[in-house]
Parts: structure tokens; sequence; C-alpha cells
């Protein structure tokens, strides 16, 4: 389904005791596709700062926008890379967070990788490419070793502030990310301290 919610419903999901009516997606299997890609982007960026080789961090772009815009539109389930991510941790037990959060960064995703793409197969070349490519690393980096999204994060600071509505079926993120707690009063707050 595109532009839907390609992401999974699984009837009868309880996560901490909670029903979970939202689409929800594979932690492990993500963490997993943000270790492959940062893998593929790193050889990419290490031609290209050290032997000033351009091809391969073009490619890799080009392939990093399909992918995250494959994610954003079709589902992670049909990303090449979310398709290898799924086979690698198939024996694990799946952990389940909102797909929502995941999407919103893969929509961020979707735009850097556009941008390096742009950038490099217009033959501009130096500081401004590596530089993009550097911070896309730093955010593989901390999804798959850390477990940060940085996106999701992101997507749940907009809705704590009230810049986006919060979803109903929104319910659970990794590390607490979309949690959403009700504000204190300044008054109520200073008098705790």
């Amino acid at each position: 389904m595109l532009f839907g919610n390609p992401g999974k419903v699984i009837d009868s999901l309880t996560v901490d005791g909670r029903s979970i009516r939202s689409a929800v997606v594979n932690e492990n299997a993500v963490r997993a596709a943000a270790g492959i890609t940062m893998a593929v982007g790193a050889v990419a960026f290490v031609y290209a700062y050290f032997e000033h080789r351009w091809l391969p961090l073009k490619i890799v772009s080009s392939f990093f926008f399909v992918e995250f815009l494959i994610r954003v539109t079709a589902g992670f389930r049909y990303s090449p890379v979310g398709v290898v991510s799924k086979w690698l941790t198939m024996r694990q037990p799946a952990q389940w967070v909102s797909y929502k959060p995941k999407r919103f960064a893969w929509t961020l995703g979707t735009g850097m990788a556009a941008a390096v793409t742009v950038i490099t197969n217009s033959n501009i070349h130096g500081w401004l490419p590596r530089g993009f490519c550097l911070a896309c690393l730093a955010l593989m980096w901390m999804e798959s070793v850390l477990g940060l999204c940085l996106g999701c994060e992101i997507h749940g600071f907009l809705v704590r502030r009230g810049w986006v509505t919060k979803d109903e079926a929104f319910e659970i993120c990794a590390n607490g990310a979309c949690d959403v707690v009700p504000r204190r009063p300044a008054a109520e707050v200073l008098a705790s301290n």
C-alpha cells in the first residue's frame, strides 16, 4: 500500500500489558538495517575521503535514496536492506515498536540521501558531500549501536510540544522516545524543587 500505513498491524499484540493498536516494526531488524547501511556508507565514505574516488559515494547515496523511499512508501519489509535485516534477525524475539516514528525518521533519511545524491551526482566534491555523509554515518551508528533513533526523538519532541498532534494509535517506541508525559504547570514544578 503506497503512501498509506505500510507498517505491520498485529492483532492482540501486547507490550508491558498494554494492547498495541498501531502498526509496528521489529526494532531488532531496524537496528540491523542501520548497521548494514552504516557499513556500506562507511566504505563509500572512505573511498571518497582518502582516495578521492567519488563513484562509490554516488552509487551508495543513490541506493540509500531508493532504499529509504521504499521504506517510507511501501514499507520496511519491502526494502532490500529490510529483507536482509529481517533474515539476519529471524532467530531473535521481535521487539515491536510503533511504525510512525520510524517512518518519520526514514523520511528525514530520504531527504538526506536525496541531498547527497544530488550533490555527488552533480560532481560537487569536497567537504559538503563528506559532511552530509559523516552526519548520516553518525545517525546510523546511533541507531544500530546505541538504539537511539534521533528521528524518533525529534518526532516525540514535536508531539510533546504540541506542534504535531498525538496519534491515538501511536503507542510504543524504543527507549521511550515517543512517550508523551503530561506537562505540569510551572508553579507545580518550582514548588517540587
